[in-house]
């Protein structure tokens, strides 16, 4: 049986109808793909749109506005409670330093006094601690600035070659005492970059600081002309779970003494603030760590 002429027309308007609908449905949602991915990109306030009428398209439109605005919001709020974190943690770590400096002047005084060896036992239990809490303060205080990118803005020409050697200088004393010699291999010619002195020479004093905490006696540092630093040392008292979670924050390893759990995690913070990047690895008890700094 054949249609009737005007009836294949009928039909052929739905089709096309339905056609053009579809066509602007998938518009719509590319609209609103578009400007989620915008949204979250560029973190603005404005809101979604769509050049649609449909009902439905308007309603799904509205309700992602809705979850946005609660987004931002909840955004804010932590952004406002972080800002008041770091700023609680720098205020605590200056308010303690007061009494800790006092702590350890009486603590010089009565190291020259005549003392019983129990009595000069007990005094050397409390400078431990005390040492212990005054690293501990000194760590959250930078954790606190290296949480803070704009801390890192302010970039100087440095030379990395003079860097390395003066956090090395710094470590001597704590290096000699665990009887580590490290060898040390850079070029001839100077590697200059323009970065935050001050956030440097903190990251290469974190990972020798990291390397004393965990080498059987043995560190290796290796600059590159690219300004890519490695400091390898044996660590056979870690296993690869352990060496794994060496960045997480406070994680720490029974047998590395005075450990706080914040250096790698400043030290990350550090790098990626300064544009550079930051590995590790853990192959045969050798543990790795690899700073690429920008150029």
């Amino acid at each position: 049986m054949v249609l009737p002429w005007f009836l294949c027309i009928v039909l052929l308007l739905i089709v096309a109808a339905l056609v053009i609908k579809i066509w602007l449905l998938k518009r719509s949602m590319k609209e609103i793909c578009r400007e989620l991915m915008e949204h979250f990109a560029e973190d603005t306030n404005v809101l979604l749109s769509t050049s649609t009428r449909d009902v439905h398209v308007r309603q799904l439109t509205a309700e992602l506005n809705q979850q946005l605005r609660l987004l931002r919001e909840q955004r804010q709020k932590y952004l406002t409670g972080d800002r008041e974190l770091k700023m609680a943690v720098t205020n605590i770590s200056h308010d303690l330093r007061t009494p800790l400096t006092a702590i350890f002047g009486y603590l010089e005084l009565l190291e020259q006094e005549e003392k019983s060896p129990a009595v000069a036992d007990y005094l050397s239990v409390i400078e431990n601690r005390a040492e212990v809490l005054k690293q501990l303060t000194e760590e959250f205080f930078y954790y606190s600035v290296a949480s803070t990118p704009e801390k890192q803005a302010v970039k100087e020409k440095v030379v990395l070659n003079q860097l390395l050697e003066e956090s090395l200088a710094g470590a001597y004393a704590e290096l000699m005492v665990h009887n580590i010699t490290p060898v040390v291999q850079m070029p001839e010619q100077k590697v200059v970059r323009w970065l935050n002195p001050s956030a440097v020479s903190r990251v290469f004093a974190n990972l020798i600081a990291n390397a004393v905490k965990y080498s059987d006696g043995d560190l290796e540092i290796t600059l590159t002309e690219a300004g890519e630093i490695t400091f390898t040392n044996t660590a056979s008292q870690l296993d690869d779970v352990q060496a794994g979670k060496l960045f997480d924050r406070f994680y720490t390893v029974e047998t590395a003494t005075k450990s706080t759990g914040l250096g790698l995690t400043i030290t990350r913070a550090l790098v990626e603030q300064l544009g550079g990047s930051i590995t590790m690895s853990y192959e045969d008890k050798q543990l790795s760590i690899r700073v690429k700094l920008p150029e």
